[in-house]
């Protein structure tokens, strides 16, 4: 009987918050505040209240044996260390130092390139000194029989040769 009380009284005072919540015309907040004030009654009327209680006794229990018992805290660093294992994996990982699928003992060869990113670095290298100015210079450029300049393949080119000089 007195969980019935304490149960619709909840519900009565989430309503009426939510009555003048609406009254200030602000619907929704008011809308989930009805939806709050519902769930005690319906808790009660589901017969949930006693497996709520159930859970808090366990909860209490296990934050008492927190504070006193060993094998807990051994429990909380072994979580704590699979914890930091799998945040410093996923950021090595992403990081590209984690190469997995490849052996150890094979070295890595030009025709395999290696598991991960690849470094930052420019695709042409610039002219000695000078800045480049977008137009490719001539050893950048391969020269190519049969392929004139007006014929719009010497950007293609130079994507080419890059793709080759990476192996790609």
């Amino acid at each position: 009987m007195l969980t019935a009380t304490f149960a619709f009284a909840l519900t009565a005072a989430g309503v009426a918050v939510a009555g003048l919540r609406a009254y200030r015309r602000r619907f929704l907040s008011a809308t989930r505040w009805f939806a709050v004030a519902l769930l005690p009654a319906g808790l009660y009327l589901t017969g949930l209240f006693p497996v709520a209680r159930t859970i808090g006794d366990e909860i209490a229990d296990w934050a008492v044996k927190l504070v006193f018992d060993p094998r807990v805290w051994t429990g909380i660093v072994l979580l704590a260390v699979s914890a930091g294992l799998l945040v410093t994996t996923r950021w090595m990982g992403r990081r590209g130092a984690v190469t997995e699928g490849r052996k150890a003992t094979a070295p890595a060869t030009p025709a395999t390139p290696a598991a991960g990113p690849a470094p930052a670095r420019p695709a042409v290298a610039p002219s000695t000194g000078a800045p480049s100015t977008g137009a490719p210079s001539a050893r950048t450029t391969p020269k190519r029989a049969g392929k004139g300049k007006g014929d719009g393949l010497d950007e293609f080119a130079d994507i080419e040769e890059i793709l080759r000089r990476r192996g790609i």
